[in-house]
């Protein structure tokens, strides 16, 4: 009994006297540090595009939302943006859409953005690496954009292609 009592205070000692000074890198909450650097550049939109944009002001406030999120240096800035976005973003769905771009394609894009906002948040709050989601989320934006360009540009008479008369 002894000899198990004297093993047993040697392995408490022993125990005791781990390192306490574990190195910040084994932390499991450590900083994730958002990479700006790594985001891509905006799609360019022609210029008939822009010209009927500039009527849409929800769309305004959405695109210039865009311009804080590349400003962002850091998970605190990049979480202001989002959620500002967030807000413009729903501004933008429910505003009434200009004739040209209220079309089930524009709408559809407009979903998946908000989609990776939510993504790009949800990692935000859970302290996780952002730099892939912000980066999904403008890949997103960008795929819109070059949607609008896409609508402008390829102007059909739908009642031409269908009437059979």
């Amino acid at each position: 009994m002894r000899k198990l009592l004297g093993l047993l205070v040697a392995g408490i000692v022993l125990l005791g006297c781990k390192d306490k000074n574990a190195s910040p890198e084994d932390s499991p909450y450590e900083e994730l540090v958002f990479n700006y650097q790594k985001m891509p550049q905006r799609t360019v939109l022609n210029t008939k595009a822009t010209e009927l944009l500039e009527n849409w002001p929800e769309f305004r406030a959405f695109n210039s939302s865009f311009d804080v999120l590349y400003k962002a240096r850091n998970n605190e800035d990049l979480a202001l943006a989002l959620d500002d976005l967030i807000d413009k973003q729903s501004l933008l769905e429910k505003s009434q859409y200009p004739a040209m771009f209220d079309a089930l394609e524009i709408k559809s894009r407009l979903r998946v953005v908000k989609t990776y906002l939510f993504k790009a948040k949800s990692h935000v709050l859970n302290n996780s690496e952002t730099t892939e989601p912000t980066v999904e989320m403008i890949n997103a934006y960008n795929a819109m954009r070059a949607q609008l360009n896409v609508v402008i540009n390829s102007q059909l008479d739908k009642k031409l292609i269908l009437d059979e008369e």
